[in-house]
């Protein structure tokens, strides 16, 4: 993905026209009126003067063709952000923003583009150096969670999961151990666990090879762990609870993912599956740790003394 190279102006107000968006440097944005700040979704001025560096040059300014962008990209982030967390249809975006075909098009272009899985990898990689990590995970955990699915998915990409009796979708998830997205695949829910890991996690360690131990629970067991460990170089740790133990366990780093699926879940387009698309439902995926990671990364570093 392309960085632009112009320098910030300093954090802009989304209540003036001092917006340092490409958009309204060079582009027609500064055409249609600005908005005030007025959902808690609204990015700070802290956390646009974390993206604004990390957004790609649009095409129309690298002289690839196209026409010049009309509305303010803070604007269409704001906007996509208020329908991820709080669940509305795209055509019941509110008035104040851009109109909701414009946020959907910029939706769609960096869903199909694979920019938004690029930009939220350059996030991640931001995030772990500012706790003291090093960017590239050496272990991680994979999971998987059944939501129900919404009618508009069609047959084709959904199924039953008999395990937790639910009809619609399976999202099947790789993060560190910081419970950072390292790799997200939606399926139907009828798809098993371990033939989703196999390619998940062959798609992970290609792209992160410092990546040496996996943990899964129980449902990950057999074939596939001679496969990792042949076929990938990595050992797929097993972590199962004991057969004494009754009730709800907390089980060695098992947790730090379902603490991400819990996250998922309070961002309430996803908490459901309403994506006609699996790779449209990905992207919401991406979103959502998007905006993870822009609070954690907007707030001011404790001072040490």
């Amino acid at each position: 993905m392309p960085q632009c190279s112009v320098s910030m102006a300093g954090q802009s107000s989304s209540v003036t026209r001092e917006c340092d968006c490409l958009a309204h440097r060079f582009g027609n944005a500064a055409d249609n009126p600005m908005r005030e700040r007025r959902y808690p979704t609204d990015m700070t001025d802290g956390e646009w003067a974390v993206v604004r560096p990390l957004l790609p040059v649009p095409g129309w300014l690298r002289g690839r063709g196209g026409q010049p962008e009309a509305y303010c990209h803070r604007q269409i982030l704001d906007a996509i952000r208020y329908l991820v967390d709080n669940g509305i249809k795209w055509r019941a975006m509110p008035a104040d923003f851009p109109p909701w075909d414009r946020a959907y098009a910029f939706f769609r272009r960096w869903r199909d583009r694979g920019l938004v899985k690029e930009f939220h990898d350059r996030l991640r990689v931001m995030t772990r150096e500012r706790l003291g990590w090093d960017t590239e995970p050496s272990a991680g955990v994979i999971d998987s969670q059944s939501v129900k699915a919404d009618a508009v998915v069609g047959c084709d990409s959904r199924g039953f999961d008999g395990g937790k009796l639910i009809n619609g979708r399976k999202r099947h998830v790789v993060v560190d151990t910081l419970g950072l997205l390292l790799g997200v695949m939606v399926t139907a829910a009828d798809t098993g666990d371990r033939a989703a890991a196999q390619v998940l996690l062959r798609q992970v360690a290609d792209a992160h090879h410092r990546l040496a131990l996996v943990r899964a629970d129980g449902g990950y067991t057999g074939s596939l762990v001679e496969h990792c460990l042949t076929a990938l170089a990595l050992v797929l740790a097993i972590v199962k609870r004991s057969d004494d133990q009754k009730g709800f366990v907390v089980l060695p780093k098992r947790w730090i993912v379902e603490r991400f699926f819990a996250h998922l879940m309070r961002t309430r387009r996803l908490a459901r599956d309403y994506e006609r698309r699996t790779t449209s439902a990905e992207a919401m995926i991406y979103r959502s740790a998007i905006l993870l990671m822009t609070c954690r990364l907007a707030r001011p570093r404790p001072s040490r003394a």
